[in-house]
């Protein structure tokens, strides 16, 4: 409703600072400008950050897989630089079909698709919809594949919506972040540990009101309930990678998740948080090459 007050994080004001910059590149595809990092060799893998995030949440785990995979990791509509689109792209499903779209212009069906908390529900979601997707390898980093617990359940959904049709949220929200120590202490409570730098990533796009409000807009249009229902369905491989100090969607849903997917395969990795991909990017590289079948050396 409010979307021309709030402007996308443009490029050229970034570009010298960004992490892999020198892999970005942009595409017009599902009426979405995408910002997309492409980079490596080998089988396809498609990487999906979580809500809130960006391709900057691959930084260090990029380089690592360039000798195996030919990456492809997309800001997802509204975040970092990727345009908004309508209402509808900021949706499970609107997300999933806009990927998809990405994927038809690239001319690419990737061979697996890793996804980080929501980002894993979109690549679910991916599959569920496109049966080219059936022997594609589904990778879920902390993933977000079902209702969290308790309180999260019933009030994310009413005060995301309340906050997104307020058009001084995102103002607030970016003033909010904007104040010493704020962006460093939400991270923290995620139950990870980032790099000053990782930090610093979190806060460009956090003291960005078109990033914020999109993210608002995403969190208002999400619905899980139609993809728990059909996850029980896929007959995709899955493998999941949980950090047992995960603070934001508790490690147990990883359980529950392989009794609803009994072809998954469940790894843990001791004393990371939510953002362990980012905390060992290195450890996590190992476990999604294994998972393929590709034997690291290091």
């Amino acid at each position: 409703m409010f979307d021309r007050l709030y402007p996308g994080m443009q490029w050229t004001d970034y570009r010298h600072e960004w992490p892999n910059a020198h892999w970005s590149q942009f595409v017009h595809a599902g009426g979405i400008k995408w910002h997309v990092q492409m980079a490596g060799q080998g089988p396809a893998l498609l990487l999906l950050h979580g809500t809130g995030s960006g391709n900057f949440s691959w930084r260090d785990l990029l380089p690592v897989l360039t000798p195996h995979f030919t990456l492809i990791a997309p800001d997802l509509p509204g975040h970092a630089f990727t345009t908004r689109g309508s209402d509808q792209s900021l949706s499970l499903k609107g997300m999933s079909s806009g990927v998809l779209a990405l994927l038809q212009q690239l001319g690419i069906t990737p061979a697996a698709i890793v996804g980080h908390s929501a980002g894993a529900a979109i690549a679910a979601q991916m599959m569920v919809q496109e049966p080219r997707l059936a022997d594609t390898h589904l990778m879920g980093l902390n993933p977000a594949w079902l209702p969290l617990p308790g309180v999260p359940a019933w009030i994310f959904g009413p005060a995301a919506k309340l906050a997104a049709l307020n058009p001084l949220s995102a103002w607030a929200t970016v003033r909010f972040a904007k104040r010493p120590g704020v962006i460093a202490k939400s991270v923290a409570q995620t139950g990870s540990h980032l790099s000053p730098a990782g930090i610093a990533l979190y806060q460009a796009v956090f003291t960005h009101t078109g990033h914020v409000h999109s993210v608002l807009g995403m969190m208002a249009s999400w619905k899980l309930a139609g993809l728990t229902d059909a996850l029980a369905t896929l007959k995709n491989p899955v493998t999941m990678l949980v950090g047992t100090n995960d603070k934001t969607i508790p490690p147990s849903l990883a359980h529950d998740a392989c009794r609803v997917m009994p072809q998954a395969t469940l790894h843990q990795q001791i004393g990371l948080g939510h953002l362990a991909h980012e905390e060992q990017p290195v450890d996590t590289a190992r476990h999604l090459c294994a998972a393929y079948g590709i034997n690291r050396s290091n």
